[in-house]
């Protein structure tokens, strides 16, 4: 086996399944890799019966507290952590996260420097010291995104960043797929939509964590950029960079660039294989 072993985490709304292109390919060029799934999502999920109960009540979705709404950044960090551990059998691991992963791996990342011997956002949060995500989010960066006309609640009410995924409300599921799976295959798209949870905690995204030289800082770290991204701008990713660099300019961010959209694990996992495989 090359190097350390790989541990792949996802981003709002997925679920280690998202990675099963990606692992076959790094496991056949010879690499332990493992994929986990993120707190409040995957086997972790939780869904709101309003989306479920018949008749339909569409202010219900509005309405209805997340069952995830609990869940929160130290949460997700401290799961992975513990993933960590379990992959790496105490030892070091590299780190691939995606989206939303990417706040949750910098919590841990800080938590834990010793046990991280790489850092990889792909298209991934990766905030600046004490920022949550959700200040990106917001920034003008990120304007024209379709992840936030996509909600189907307010987070502040429900707890949660929510979807209707059982809308057949056709111009509503297009608009889904272009926010994340605009270059991939409209069948394996729709393959996709359907494996998402419903509900993401909104609390990882209002988290925040103050990095330091010798935790986050002291760890190296690669970006990936997706150019075609329509959830997570490319002007924000190219931030996440500066602002990295700026910081810890001793520790500078290598950076992989893909014409991608925000879902590269379906559209090209074998690059994505390439990049992460011939990394520490």
């Amino acid at each position: 086996m090359a190097s350390t072993p790989l541990l792949f985490l996802h981003g709002y709304w997925h679920g280690s399944w998202c990675w099963s292109e990606v692992i076959a390919k790094v496991t056949a060029a010879g690499r332990q890799a493992a994929a986990v799934d993120m707190a409040g999502h995957g086997l972790y999920a939780r869904r709101p019966e309003c989306l479920s109960r018949r008749p339909f009540d569409p202010d219900a979705v509005a309405t209805e507290t997340s069952p995830v709404a609990h869940v929160g950044l130290d949460d997700a960090a401290a799961l992975l952590v513990s993933q960590i551990r379990e992959v790496g059998r105490g030892g070091p691991v590299t780190v691939v996260a995606h989206s939303m992963g990417g706040t949750v791996l910098t919590r841990a990342a800080q938590h834990v420097p010793e046990l991280i011997e790489h850092m990889v956002y792909l298209t991934a949060f990766m905030p600046a010291s004490d920022v949550p995500a959700l200040a990106y989010i917001q920034s003008a960066d990120n304007e024209g995104e379709l992840v936030g006309p996509s909600l189907r609640a307010d987070p502040a009410v429900i707890g949660a960043l929510r979807f209707d995924l059982a809308s057949q409300d056709a111009a509503y599921r297009q608009q889904l797929r272009q926010a994340f799976f605009g270059d991939v295959d409209p069948d394996v798209a729709d393959a996709a939509l359907g494996l998402l949870s419903p509900d993401a905690p909104a609390g990882i995204a209002l988290g925040a964590t103050t990095l330091t030289r010798d935790g986050w800082g002291s760890i190296p770290r690669t970006y990936v950029t997706c150019a075609q991204d329509m959830a997570l701008h490319p002007a924000v990713q190219r931030r996440f960079i500066t602002e990295a660099d700026d910081a810890f300019p001793d520790n500078s961010t290598s950076v992989v660039a893909l014409d991608a959209s925000h879902s590269p694990f379906l559209s090209v996992p074998g690059q994505v294989a390439d990049i992460v495989t011939k990394l520490g």
